[in-house]
């Protein structure tokens, strides 16, 4: 896939404010606040300063919407996991998901894990809720150059001990190298052709609150 034509559309809060989607798939993109998000967006659109990033990680609570090619959208969900985050912003973060993840669009949420950082409390109860909600995601470990070929087996395998998955479930992606960014296309290509494959699981499914609070 080339994505020729890649233009910011909107910013949204509630459902109401969501982009008519008609028969537009979306594929949205999450995770801990430097995990990489806007670079990976920029990255794989080719287009530097598309997806921006907040001067202070954690504090931006928008849902933003990009359209590619006139075909589907890419929508930049809001970080999670900055410490420094008042618990208000938090709880205000939970109900901008909650609304997001419940809704009926027609959405698969790709999840960046930092393939350096064994995931956290954060990010497992973000895949649970995908799981809980019943969402199509896959998972993009990202900043790949900055381990080498062993470290990469390494990481792989601890974090292996925190969720399950086989080599084919995730992708990888530098947005130093652009390692990656032609697999994350071809994927979101056949997503598009296929309408969506079953959701991924990650192992034995545990209990979750009402509400999402990170």
């Amino acid at each position: 896939m080339e994505i020729k034509h890649s233009d910011f559309l909107k910013s949204a809060v509630y459902e109401k404010d969501y982009p008519d989607q008609l028969d537009k798939i979306e594929f949205s993109f999450v995770g801990r606040s430097n995990v990489g998000k806007s670079s990976l967006i920029n990255s794989i659109t080719t287009r530097k300063k598309l997806a921006k990033t907040s001067k202070t990680p954690g504090r931006t609570q928008l849902i933003n919407y990009f359209k590619i090619n006139n075909e589907f959208y890419i929508v930049d969900l809001p970080g999670y996991g900055f410490a420094k985050v008042p618990k208000a912003m938090k709880k205000e973060w939970g109900d901008t998901m909650n609304r997001y993840l419940a809704s009926h669009r027609k959405k698969l949420v790709f999840v960046l894990l930092d393939i350096r950082r064994i995931p956290n409390n954060d990010d497992l109860e973000m895949l649970q809720w995908l799981d809980h909600y019943e969402v199509p995601f896959k998972i993009i470990f990202t900043k790949i150059d900055k381990v080498s070929a062993n470290e990469k087996y390494k990481c792989i395998k601890d974090i292996r001990k925190k969720i399950e998955f086989h080599n084919d479930d995730v992708l990888f992606h530098s947005s130093l190298s652009n390692e990656g960014k032609n697999e994350i296309l071809n994927f979101i290509e056949k997503m598009l052709a296929e309408k969506f494959a079953e959701p991924i699981k990650i192992g034995e499914e545990e209990e979750v609150s009402e509400e999402i609070e990170l």
